[in-house]
């Protein structure tokens, strides 16, 4: 009997096998350190991902204040300003805002904020203006007494475009200069890792008098690089596709212009679509007939305030016109620049009002912001003018009584 039980049992283990026991989930990967990505993280009072050193910076007080600015001043910035200038955009200049080839923004300093904002899909940004671009940001090898000091610099240095939508360029050299952490660069790494990208590359470039793009050392001026630059290699939130943002330190005038290589490097990368703001009526002077001819030639749309190229160089034939907010005219600094014509077409096309501010007149209520828009070709292109009607001098500081 004890044979035949046994036969039995085996029987019923080989019909109904025990369930084994579930295996566990490998465990998932850890991050993998970004050490150029978490310097952008921790300058913009974010938590850096996997960097063990700034990991530790993290557990300052000083950081964790700057932390709190930031993530205050960011959501301020995002409900009364960016949030409505990008539904503006959204709404008014779909084909720009969905395009994605090249995002001009002349004389913009490092206001790369304000052109993603603009032109959100671009895959290549081309920013400019004299502000110097400063060493590559290293805050792990800052003592952590003078960390502090460094982020409160940035904060400083960020209170102008954070509160009136541009940079003062006087404060900047100021700013920019006298600290460890100067230069654009900093300003940068913060706009682009507040605005939800990660940095993958960034390295200085130059450009020769044939707008031939070459690697640099580092961000000097010289014979070979007249134009010093930095590219920087990013990608936007959930997207694989790589994206750049030039930003040159250069002299756009005419006379810049002609001991350097910009205009050529950047017609490597035209037609694209352009904003200009707070640009110091520049291309009111006829010293600065090179860039504004430039962009009337190469861009698709044109984003701009009164500060850009005077309305007197869109010819009816070539451009579509449209006026938003108000035209009360010039601030005071910048008075004798005027524009007659302007004022006539906000007297007589009505224009939609804006619900935000921007520019010298950051006031919501007081802002002028217009919108040239190419029209199709037809036949032979007409010729562009190569002077308004009349183009106001250059405006020079009022004495204050």
């Amino acid at each position: 009997m004890t044979g035949v039980a046994c036969l039995l049992a085996a029987h019923v283990l080989a019909q109904d096998p025990q369930p084994t026991p579930a295996t566990a989930p490998p465990p998932a990967p850890a991050p993998t350190a970004n050490p150029l990505n978490d310097t952008a993280r921790l300058l913009a009072g974010m938590p850096p991902s996997a960097d063990p050193i700034m990991g530790e910076l993290t557990k300052e007080s000083s950081w964790q204040q700057h932390a709190k600015f930031f993530d205050t001043a960011w959501a301020n910035l995002e409900k009364n300003q960016i949030s409505k200038v990008r539904a503006w955009a959204q709404t008014h200049i779909p084909d720009a805002f969905a395009a994605k080839g090249t995002a001009f923004y002349m004389f913009s300093g490092p206001d790369f904020l304000y052109a993603d904002t603009f032109f959100p899909q671009a895959d290549t940004y081309v920013l400019c203006g004299i502000e110097p671009i400063g060493p590559l940001p290293d805050v792990s090898k800052l003592p952590p007494h003078a960390l502090g000091g460094e982020l409160h610099a940035l904060q400083a240095s960020l209170n102008s475009v954070l509160n009136l939508s541009f940079f003062i360029t006087k404060q900047m050299k100021d700013d920019f200069q006298n600290h460890t952490l100067k230069g654009t660069l900093p300003v940068l790494y913060i706009f682009l890792a507040r605005s939800g990208m990660t940095l993958t590359d960034v390295s200085y470039v130059g450009l020769d008098a044939e707008g031939v793009l070459t690697p640099q050392a580092d961000a000097t001026r010289s014979a070979k690089a007249t134009a010093p630059g930095v590219r920087i290699h990013f990608l936007a939130a959930g997207s694989t596709t790589p994206r750049t943002l030039y930003y040159f330190s250069t002299d756009i005038s005419d006379g810049g212009l002609k001991q350097s290589g910009f205009l050529k490097f950047c017609k490597t990368l035209a037609p694209g679509n352009s904003c200009v703001k707070s640009a110091s009526y520049l291309m009111h002077e006829s010293n600065f007939s090179a860039i504004r001819g430039f962009l009337l030639e190469n861009t698709t749309t044109l984003v701009q305030d009164d500060s850009g190229i005077p309305v007197s160089f869109f010819a009816a034939d070539t451009w579509k016109m449209a006026y938003f907010g108000s035209y009360p005219g010039p601030i005071s600094l910048f008075k004798n620049c005027f524009q007659p014509k302007l004022a006539e077409a906000y007297r007589t096309t009505k224009p939609e009002p804006l619900n935000f501010g921007i520019g010298y007149r950051h006031r919501a209520g007081e802002s002028t912001l217009m919108v040239a828009t190419r029209k199709p070709a037809t036949g032979t292109a007409p010729q562009p003018k190569s002077e308004p009607d009349a183009v106001a001098p250059r405006a020079v500081a009022v004495p204050t009584p």
